[in-house]
């Protein structure tokens, strides 16, 4: 059959045009609009879902930390809380330091995981005594307290009274200050006390300075905290001295009242 035959002519084109029609055909799914949007909107879809959980991950973390509480200085030795904290609230609590040697350890490992629970589960330093282990009880409480308080100035801290995180701290932290007292000077050494107050109430007193090496240590131990104690339960210098540490006594009441004067109180 010649090349420019009319049927020849005819067979060509038909082959060609069912050609372009099975093409049509092969190309027409991936061309679909609806099926082009369902695949475009997956992987957004996908991105969104990854991005709630990593936020969720972040919010659940963001109310969570580690707070160290002040050391304070016991009869018996040094005691200082460590909390653990979780939207507001003790989830929790430890002590890194404790009263030990003799019978002061016994005494330690019967009160310190009582206090803990008691932490817990209070949610505040307004927990008992343990009966026996009356100085570790009142340090713990101290130092609990204090990490509380660092823990409201942070912002992440404990619950306010109506138990939401965060929300009556700032007030409180705002009025906190804190007075040194001068330096008094005493036969066996220096005296210096340190306040912190919240408007006119003292919140904590604590000796930067006192008498020290030999005896003038071991009368310091005995009497500072019991003096820094009676300072705050006062809220004055009108307080007893301690036996048996006199000068400490009349040096640490001369420096308390100097910090009263300074704050105005």
């Amino acid at each position: 059959m010649k090349k420019n035959h009319p049927i020849r002519r005819f067979m060509l084109a038909s082959a060609a045009t069912v050609s372009g029609i099975v093409l049509l055909l092969a190309l027409k799914p991936a061309s679909d609009p609806a099926a082009a949007s369902a695949q475009a909107g997956a992987v957004p879809q996908q991105t969104a879902a990854a991005q709630g959980a990593a936020q969720g991950g972040a919010a659940e973390q963001a109310g969570a930390g580690t707070v160290l509480g002040d050391v304070v200085r016991t009869e018996y030795g040094p005691v200082q809380v460590r909390l653990t904290m979780s939207g507001g609230k003790i989830t929790k609590a430890e002590a890194v330091q404790a009263p030990a040697g003799g019978t002061s350890s016994q005494k330690t490992e019967l009160s310190v995981p009582k206090l803990n629970q008691e932490a817990v589960a209070a949610g505040s330093a307004d927990i008992d005594s343990v009966s026996g282990a009356t100085y570790t009880s009142e340090g713990y409480k101290k130092s609990l307290q204090s990490a509380l308080d660092k823990a409201k100035t942070a912002g992440g801290g404990a619950s306010d009274s109506s138990g939401s995180p965060g929300k009556a701290s700032a007030a409180p932290a705002a009025q906190a200050r804190v007075v040194t007292g001068a330096v008094s000077n005493t036969q066996y050494g220096p005296v210096q006390v340190r306040l912190t107050l919240d408007g006119k109430k003292i919140t904590k007193a604590e000796a930067v300075q006192a008498p020290a090496g030999g005896t003038s240590s071991q009368k310091t131990e005995l009497s500072v905290p019991k003096l820094n104690q009676e300072a705050v339960a006062a809220g004055s210098a009108d307080i007893d001295s301690v036996s048996g540490a006199t000068y400490t006594s009349e040096g640490y009441k001369k420096s308390l009242q100097s910090a009263l004067d300074k704050a105005g109180v």
